[in-house]
């Protein structure tokens, strides 16, 4: 008779496994909600670039449309300060560049960088 060795994984290898899965998805509930304002700013972006005559509107009305926008989908991050826009021969643009910092563990933290441009529509 043959004696079949056990296989499998030990209590210690699915501890070490189950911390790595929770480390992950701990990163994960940290970074996802950034990238989920990203694409808010995003539509807000779009939605204001493919109203017509946004080009013709002012400066100040361009922001209030943005900032209302973002304000309905609970963006926290974007200012008055990130929106710039400039007048150029191709039209309007509206540029949004904006930092987020997220604390991770301790004292490390998650940075990102969001830079995104768009032509107005006349």
């Amino acid at each position: 008779m043959k004696m079949q060795k056990q296989s499998g994984m030990s209590l210690i290898g699915f501890i070490f496994v189950l911390a790595m899965v929770i480390f992950i998805s701990y990163l994960g509930m940290r970074i996802v909600p950034i990238y989920l304002e990203y694409y808010s700013v995003v539509n807000a972006m779009d939605g204001v670039a493919e109203e017509r005559g946004s080009a013709r509107l002012s400066p100040f009305d361009i922001r209030v449309k943005i900032l209302n926008r973002l304000y309905v989908s609970y963006s926290e991050n974007v200012k008055e300060s990130h929106i710039k826009l400039t007048r150029s021969s191709s039209g309007v643009n509206l540029r949004i560049a904006y930092e987020v910092r997220t604390p991770v563990l301790g004292n490390l933290d998650v940075i990102a960088k969001f830079d995104r441009q768009v032509t107005l529509s006349n």
